[in-house]
C-alpha cells in the first residue's frame, strides 16, 4: 500500500504531460499574410531597387562627365604646353628675319650693283626657306599694309595725316606681326593713317570798312547827279 504510486500523483503527471505537449493547433500555426501586404512589401521593395539603380545611373554619368572633362582639360593644356614651347623657339628667330629683311633693304640702295645683286638673292633666298619653315610651324606673317588697324594684330607706333589712305588705315608697316596658328605670335608695328587738320582761319586780314563803303556809294551819287546836270548847262 505504501510503496504503489498514489491516483493523485499519477494523474499531476498526467496533467503535466497535457499542460506540456496538448498545446492547441490555433496556437503553432503562424499567422497568414493577407496578398495586400505582401503586395505593397514587394512594391517598397521595387521602389527601394530602382531608387538604387537611378543613384547607380546618376554616379555613373557624373563619373562619365568628370572623365570627359579631364580628356579635354588634358588635351587642352597639352596643347597650351606645345604652343608655349614653340612660341618661345620661334620668338628667337623673328629677329633674324627682321635682319635679313633690312640685309634686302640697304643692298638694293647700294650703288655697288653687281655685289648688290648676290647678297639681295642670297637674303631671298633664306628668307624663302625661314618662310617655309615657319610655315610649317603654323606661323604666318599679319597682314596690315593698308588695311584698317585692327588692336589684336597691329601696334599703332605713330599716326600720320594722309589723303592717300582712309582715315583709321595703316599707312606704313615699320615690323611685321605674326600669328602662330589662331594665336597672336607678335602684334605689327605701324603708323595709322589720320584725316588732315583743316586749314587755320586767317584772323589778321581786316574786314570791309562799312564806313568805307558808305563813302564810296555816295561819291558815286554824285558824280551821277553831276552827270545828269551837266546837259542842262
Amino acid at each position: 500500500m505504501d510503496g504503489a504510486p498514489s491516483i493523485d500523483g499519477a494523474a499531476s503527471v498526467d496533467g503535466a504531460a497535457s499542460v506540456d505537449g496538448g498545446a492547441s493547433p490555433e496556437a503553432e500555426a503562424p499567422a497568414e499574410v493577407s496578398a495586400e501586404d505582401r503586395i505593397a512589401t514587394l512594391e517598397a521593395q521595387i521602389a527601394d531597387l530602382e531608387k538604387a539603380k537611378q543613384d547607380n545611373w546618376d554616379r555613373v554619368l557624373r563619373a562619365t562627365a568628370d572623365l570627359e572633362n579631364f580628356r579635354r582639360r588634358s588635351r587642352r593644356d597639352v596643347d597650351d604646353a606645345r604652343a608655349d614651347a614653340r612660341t618661345k623657339v620661334l620668338r628667337e628667330m623673328l629677329p633674324v628675319i627682321d635682319n635679313l629683311e633690312r640685309a634686302v633693304a640697304h643692298a638694293e640702295s647700294s650703288d655697288d650693283e653687281a655685289g648688290a645683286v648676290s647678297v639681295i638673292e642670297g637674303v631671298k633666298l633664306v628668307l624663302r626657306q625661314f618662310g617655309q619653315a615657319l610655315e610649317r610651324c603654323e606661323v604666318r606673317p599679319v597682314e596690315a599694309d593698308g588695311k584698317p588697324f585692327d588692336p589684336t594684330l597691329h601696334e599703332a607706333i605713330s599716326q600720320q595725316e594722309t589723303d592717300e589712305h582712309p582715315p583709321g588705315s595703316v599707312t606704313q608697316v615699320l615690323q611685321k606681326g605674326y600669328t602662330i596658328g589662331s594665336r597672336l605670335l607678335r602684334p605689327a608695328l605701324v603708323v595709322v593713317a589720320k584725316a588732315p587738320a583743316p586749314p587755320p582761319v586767317d584772323d589778321s586780314a581786316d574786314p570791309p570798312d562799312a564806313d568805307a563803303d558808305a563813302d564810296a556809294e555816295a561819291e558815286a551819287e554824285a558824280e551821277a547827279g553831276a552827270g545828269a546836270a551837266a546837259p542842262e548847262a
